[in-house]
């Protein structure tokens, strides 16, 4: 069994399975309409996850594993996405208004740029 909790510790959804993972359970979520906004996701792996389209305002996913994932159109406004790994991800149309991207890592072509604190990126 998979729980997912909001940042206040309540749980939001349990997954039937014992052996789903996290990103199996939220894209379970999702299609089920269970509502994730502030979600705590903090160190999920959702590599690979179809999220497109969804409302994650203000989730925890400092330090996801969110490579590869469809983020099309996807509202993280207000997210703590620190230390997130977001390279290939699909960003297409995602509303990133008041994330807190610090420590990310985004892939553009064969560039991965890390955002740091002064706004400015490193190359990785």
């Amino acid at each position: 069994m998979t729980e997912i909790k909001n940042i206040y510790g309540e749980v939001i959804f349990t997954s039937a399975s014992t052996n789903h993972t996290v990103g199996h359970a939220v894209q379970l979520a999702l299609k089920a309409g269970v509502n994730l906004q502030y979600a705590d996701l903090a160190n999920a792996d959702l590599q690979w996850a179809d999220l497109g389209g969804a409302n994650l305002k203000g989730v925890n996913l400092m330090k996801a594993n969110l490579q590869s994932a469809n983020l099309r159109s996807v509202s993280l406004r207000d997210s703590d996405l620190r230390d997130a790994d977001l390279r290939w991800a699909d960003l297409r149309g995602a509303d990133l208004d008041g994330a807190d991207l610090l420590g990310a890592k985004i892939q553009m072509g064969n560039r991965v740029f890390t955002i740091k604190e002064d706004g400015t990126d490193e190359t990785a």
